[in-house]
């Protein structure tokens, strides 16, 4: 009962704070499963701007790429046909090439270090860049550090890359640093990665554990090196078009929605990965072939000192400067 009122009393002060005006419909466009981490976000933020808004901001969240795919959805937030999204960042490298600063190998020692990097100087002067191209950037959400797996020979020192082949995404970043283990870098599309690996295409891939999980690579590899070698995200941006027609008072209510769902997405990841954890320690004790890995401290500074050497081919691109005040944030 108590809740019940509090949640009634709070619908009653946004609507008296921002009375019965314009109503402000946004859809969300974004190509996970609602089920995801990143899925729950925007469902969480959608019923959080409505409550906080007084229902003057309604949000329509299309997942799974329902409505538009990340490969278009910068033109529909340009034509405003789309107002909201969370394209990951190999998305945005095409337009700010800087974004390459994240496929860089072992730049982030954990999860604390990573996100002071984006709640930074660091992050902040990314999304300005995003700001110059048209849109609206606001808030980095997680899909998770990458880990190695393979079905060759289980990836512990650098060594063991070698002559393996390795599925990558699309990234000058991530041929370097396979190169600089002795590994064979593969561009293969998602998509074809388990038939890939199960045909013997490929050997070896790197993924978060929500997409080795989800999307059964396990099946196909018989070792995981909990690596945290790299990282994925998202960036969340609106068209500028839908934002500077949005109200002071409701662009206030809109970021502080976002902030609550940033910090609830990030918290999904982290549950999700222990959930996979779990699961894959399951399937193991069932007897399957699968061994799961984990770096020691000097294992993961071979790894580090290995490949942390193609950075400068990359002070072009990304920037000394940036690589340098986001491996110095504290």
């Amino acid at each position: 009962m108590k809740i019940l009122i509090s949640t009634l009393l709070s619908c009653a002060v946004a609507v008296s704070a921002f009375g019965a005006g314009k109503t402000y419909t946004i859809k969300f466009a974004h190509v996970v499963a609602a089920s995801t981490p990143k899925g729950k976000a925007a469902d969480f933020f959608a019923k959080r701007v409505d409550e906080l808004s007084g229902g003057q901001i309604k949000v329509q969240v299309f997942p799974s790429a329902q409505l538009i795919d990340d490969d278009r959805v910068f033109g529909a937030l340009k034509l405003g046909n789309v107002q909201m999204a969370a394209p990951s960042f190999s998305k945005f490298t095409p337009i700010v090439p800087q974004f390459q600063l994240f496929d860089l190998p072992f730049i982030f020692a954990d999860s604390e270090h990573l996100h002071k990097v984006q709640d930074g100087a660091v992050g902040a002067a990314l999304k300005e860049l995003v700001t110059k191209k048209g849109f609206v950037a606001l808030d980095y959400w997680d899909a998770g550090f990458k880990h190695f797996s393979s079905s060759k020979k289980p990836i512990v020192l650098p060594n063991d890359a070698q002559g393996q082949k390795f599925r990558i995404q699309s990234s000058k970043v991530l041929e370097e640093q396979i190169k600089a283990v002795g590994g064979n870098p593969q561009v293969l599309p998602f998509s074809e990665v388990y038939s890939a690996l199960q045909q013997g295409v490929v050997d070896a891939t790197e993924n978060p554990l929500s997409n080795f999980y989800n999307s059964k690579f396990h099946e196909v590899q018989t070792s995981l090196t909990l690596s945290s070698h790299g990282y994925l995200g998202y960036l969340v941006v609106v068209s500028d078009k839908f934002w500077s027609k949005l109200p002071d008072d409701l662009k206030k209510v809109f970021t502080q929605a976002l902030s609550e769902a940033t910090a609830f997405e990030r918290e999904e990841t982290a549950k999700e990965d222990a959930h996979v954890i779990a699961e894959l320690e399951k399937y193991i004790a069932s007897g399957k072939k699968l061994e799961i890995l984990k770096l020691d401290e000097a294992q993961r500074k071979q790894w580090s000192d290995a490949m942390s050497g193609i950075y400068p081919k990359f002070y072009d691109v990304i920037g000394k400067e940036l690589i340098e005040q986001t491996m110095n944030a504290k």
